[in-house]
């Protein structure tokens, strides 16, 4: 079911940004599609959106990166006029990949300093031109269930150039907590903070190492509520 549900997705998506290619609001329509598959998987998905956050924007939103299982459950928390920042490799993958390029995403490559940073650049530019949120996840690879990682400095960088606020986006813990051979794996609990105004009074690497706290406090409150939330069930 995944799988047809998946590639079915994948091509009305491909036709919806071949009409539109690079529209704002791509990404936010495929996030809802994608959404569809985390009830599949018996997941029960809520997300916790401040109004602050609805009427406003651009922001650069930061989220933590658990699994392969973000792809149906975080994209349900992607606003509208809003893009990610990605590998370049990613457009290699079929199907997937040439959605994610369509979509209006921002690809960098990691392998290479100078065009990181220009890239970096680019993005500033892009934002500050077309008026859109960026979407990071600042640990730059998946946690695998050891926890939040060390954050990488480059979206509080963006941030602070464009002047925008950080909005947290914080995820209950995904690790090994769907079992395909059954239909109920829980619930996943999503909250988006207040904007957070990223002011000079600290550089980047330092908000970076200051949201992280945060991020990991709201975290370990979302595992708690959780914890209750199937109990009762």
């Amino acid at each position: 079911m995944i799988f047809l549900y998946f590639i079915l997705a994948n091509l009305a998506m491909i036709l919806l940004c071949l009409v539109r290619p690079f529209h704002r609001n791509n990404v936010h329509v495929i996030g809802k599609v994608y959404g569809v598959m985390a009830s599949i998987v018996g997941l029960t998905v809520k997300v916790n959106v401040p109004k602050s956050v609805k009427q406003q924007g651009p922001f650069v939103f930061v989220a933590n990166h658990q699994n392969s299982y973000d792809l149906i459950t975080v994209c349900k928390s992607a606003q509208q006029g809003v893009v990610t920042v990605g590998k370049k490799s990613l457009v290699f993958i079929p199907f997937f990949g040439w959605l994610y390029w369509l979509s209006g995403n921002i690809l960098i490559d990691r392998k290479n300093s100078g065009r990181a940073n220009d890239t970096l650049k680019q993005t500033i530019e892009k934002i500050k031109k077309r008026k859109i949120s960026v979407y990071f996840f600042p640990e730059g690879t998946r946690s695998r269930g050891r926890g939040l990682l060390s954050f990488k400095t480059g979206a509080f960088r963006i941030a602070q150039a464009v002047n925008e606020p950080v909005v947290m986006v914080c995820t209950s813990n995904l690790h090994n907590k769907v079992k395909l051979n059954r239909w109920n794996n829980g619930t996943v609990l999503i909250d988006l903070s207040e904007p957070v105004e990223l002011d000079k009074s600290r550089d980047a690497k330092a908000w970076a190492t200051e949201i992280r706290q945060r991020m990991n406090d709201k975290i370990a409150e979302l595992d708690n509520r959780v914890a209750q939330l199937d109990e009762v069930k």
